[in-house]
């Protein structure tokens, strides 16, 4: 039911989040409200939403730095997180995903592309949480605790955003194993993504970043895969 689902919308203009708190609200989402992105970040820790849509250029603290902030609650770590913005630049996209946002909604958007987007958004989130792996592994020196989305490495424990833990979840599925892009895409993103390759590229370089480089392994022209 979608009266179970939860949406938090973030922007500075009072006229979009009416309009998109009447379209959601009409097809039974509970909506809450915020202004600015220090209210945001009040009202996601008291209601714990499914998805926040955030606008990134607002007054103050802006979406980037609402967005990194969001990932840094360790409660908030299963939230979905979709960019509202009219700005398509490759460079801001860039930004929002190594902030851990999962997706960007362009607007203005018509109605129906804004529900079916929610919709592929909140489907995304839940093929990403059914796992049949069990809950805890241990690879090349790392230890992986999927109940908990964390990783140990030298006794040093980790905690990662969702989609970089989901990420690291398929490819350790496998080790050895040529993961396409496709098939990143279509088991971590649901197969929905509308912004391309590049949000792949970005979560790799941050998991590389944060637990090394000599795990991953760029196949040129097809995909990645894990060794150690």
């Amino acid at each position: 039911m979608n009266k179970e689902k939860k949406i938090l919308l973030v922007d500075d203009e009072p006229d979009i989040l009416e309009f998109l708190g009447y379209n959601l609200k009409k097809e039974g989402y509970t909506v809450s409200t915020a202004n600015n992105g220090k209210e945001a970040l009040v009202i996601a820790k008291e209601e714990r939403p499914d998805l926040v849509i955030l606008d990134v250029m607002m007054p103050d603290m802006d979406g980037i730095e609402t967005c990194r902030q969001i990932r840094d609650m360790p409660e908030l770590k299963n939230v979905l997180i979709a960019f509202l913005t009219a700005r398509g630049e490759d460079y801001s996209q860039i930004a929002g995903f190594e902030a851990g946002a999962d997706d960007y909604i362009n607007k203005p958007i018509k109605p129906r592309v804004l529900i079916s987007r929610v919709k592929a958004l909140l489907r995304r989130g839940k093929i990403a949480d059914v796992a049949l792996l069990p809950d805890y592994a241990e690879l090349g020196g790392l230890k992986i605790d999927r109940e908990r989305y964390l990783i140990v490495q030298n006794g040093k424990e980790i905690t990662l955003p969702k989609k970089e833990f989901e990420l690291l979840n398929l490819l350790t599925s496998k080790p050895g194993k040529v993961f396409t892009r496709e098939e990143i895409l279509g088991k971590v993103w649901g197969g929905e993504v509308v912004v391309g390759d590049r949000t792949i590229d970005v979560h790799i370089r941050k998991l590389r970043e944060k637990i090394g480089d000599d795990y991953f392994r760029t196949v040129k022209g097809i995909g990645y895969t894990f060794e150690f």
